[in-house]
Parts: structure tokens; sequence; C-alpha cells
């Protein structure tokens, strides 16, 4: 398919699935044995099943957790059978989300995600999240810079002992 077709797709990922709640639009938009590659500094490249059925709840988990979520795309590239998105999602953590209960707060999460498409479907995504903010957003990670200062401390203490 051409790159625009390919763009295409995704944008209906973002509009249609995501901000416009149409889960059933995942059985057009996801191959049946599409894969996922959710990259993890540090971590081996693992893939998850990421088909039509897995996307729906996927997505239903998010939007129970996040109600007002809108994701938006601030920009995108195609090219062969790829596609680049550099994206933002934003809402409010007002349910349940990976057992942790709300915290009320918003966040505001970006992301950047390779799809691959195949026969008018998304065969294949890799998607790098910044999570480190989105748990400091929560409350659940302190800020870089506390995380930073303990770090330094730790080391002037332990380099005053030597």
């Amino acid at each position: 398919m051409p790159p625009e077709s390919n763009k295409q797709i995704v944008r209906r990922f973002i509009d249609e699935l995501w901000n416009g709640r149409k889960l059933e639009v995942a059985d057009e938009l996801f191959a049946s044995d599409c894969v996922t590659h959710q990259l993890r500094s540090g971590q081996p490249d693992t893939t998850d099943p990421r088909s039509p059925q897995h996307m729906k709840e996927h997505v239903a988990g998010w939007l129970v957790a996040f109600p007002d979520l809108q994701m938006m795309a601030e920009g995108m590239l195609a090219e062969g059978d790829m596609v680049f998105t550099s994206m933002v999602f934003q809402g409010t953590h007002l349910g349940t989300w990976s057992g942790v209960p709300p915290t009320g707060r918003r966040v505001s999460i970006r992301m950047v995600v390779v799809h691959r498409i195949a026969d008018g479907k998304i065969c294949e995504d890799w998607a790098l999240v910044e999570s480190l903010g989105f748990l400091q957003q929560l409350g659940l990670a302190p800020s870089t810079a506390d995380m930073i200062a303990k770090a330094a401390s730790r080391g002037n203490s332990a380099a005053q002992q030597v």
C-alpha cells in the first residue's frame, strides 16, 4: 500500500479506536496474528499478541482507568510499510489501572509508536512509552530530580568512606 494509505490506517487507530471508543474497528485495523514490541531500556525485545480481540481488551482497560483519555498524533512519517508516529496520551486516572487504585491525577504521556502495515492491516508495532514520567505523574515514582539527588548523596557518602 502507498505510504499515505498506511498513515490513514494509523489515523483510524487513533481517531476511531482510541478517541472514538469504537472497539469494533480493531477487527478492521489489526491482523489476527499481529504482535507488539513494548520497548524497554535494558530489557530484551519480547513480543506479545496484538490481535483484534487483544486490542479491544487493551483499549477497554485503559478507558476504564482513564475515561476521558484522548490520544493526539503530533507527527507522523511513513516509509514503505512502516508508519512512525509521535503521540501524546492525556487523561485523568479515575479507575483502577494495573491494580493501582484511582489517583484522580491528570496525566500526559509521550510515546513513539512504529506500526508495520501489511494487506491493509496493522501486523506489528513497536512502542516506546515515557513510562517514568507517567508513573511520576500518578505519584507512584519520585521526581527525576529527587532520584538523582538521592543517588548523588549515596555517591558522596560512599566516596567519603573510602
